[in-house]
């Protein structure tokens, strides 16, 4: 295997989700018109987001279709964490020695954001466990607070030279309880 899946499959054994309830929905495999079960995501709202950050929907982040582009939601949200570490004093690469890594990252889509509308983005760190949290986002158009999207991002500790993983540093841990 190469090192790539191997971290992959150490941060999925790490971040053991707890699943939540499958209804049945389906999904053709590649064309073929073969139908197989697949659990729809299943998300409800932090019930508190202490933090938030507004970011600008450009023209750059709108497919084909006249509406934000699934990739380009993930450069929102990936803009709005880096922000929410700075909030805290950190950079992803210096969390107390630490380097924070994304583990895996899913979003639910709510309605379509369009050019020019400015995104609230509010993120709650929630599910801790001894190497890493669930940063879980909320974003709404920030005039209409109609909702666009909702989602977690895994987020896990690793050592900086060796790139295993870490506990999550108790000087971060104390700042995130001040929150």
């Amino acid at each position: 295997e190469s090192g790539f899946l191997q971290f992959g499959a150490l941060l999925r054994r790490i971040m053991q989700r707890k699943s939540a309830p499958i209804a049945q929905g389906r999904c053709y495999d590649s064309g073929l018109s073969k139908s197989v079960a697949m659990p729809p995501i299943q998300l409800a709202p932090a019930p508190h987001y202490p933090f938030a950050t507004e970011i600008q929907i450009y023209i750059s982040h709108v497919n084909q279709g006249g509406h934000l582009d699934n990739a380009q939601l993930l450069t929102l949200v990936s803009e709005a964490r880096v922000r929410f570490f700075k909030s805290l004093g950190y950079y992803e690469a210096g969390v107390e020695g630490a380097v924070t890594v994304v583990g895996d990252i899913v979003a639910q889509y709510r309605s379509e954001g369009f050019h020019g509308e400015t995104m609230r983005v509010e993120m709650a760190p929630v599910d801790f466990n001894k190497y890493g949290f669930d940063l879980q986002f909320r974003m709404s158009e920030k005039v209409t607070g109609r909702d666009v999207a909702l989602g977690k991002i895994g987020i896990v500790f690793i050592h900086r030279e060796s790139r295993k993983v870490v506990l999550v540093p108790p000087a971060f841990m104390a700042k995130i309880n001040a929150m």
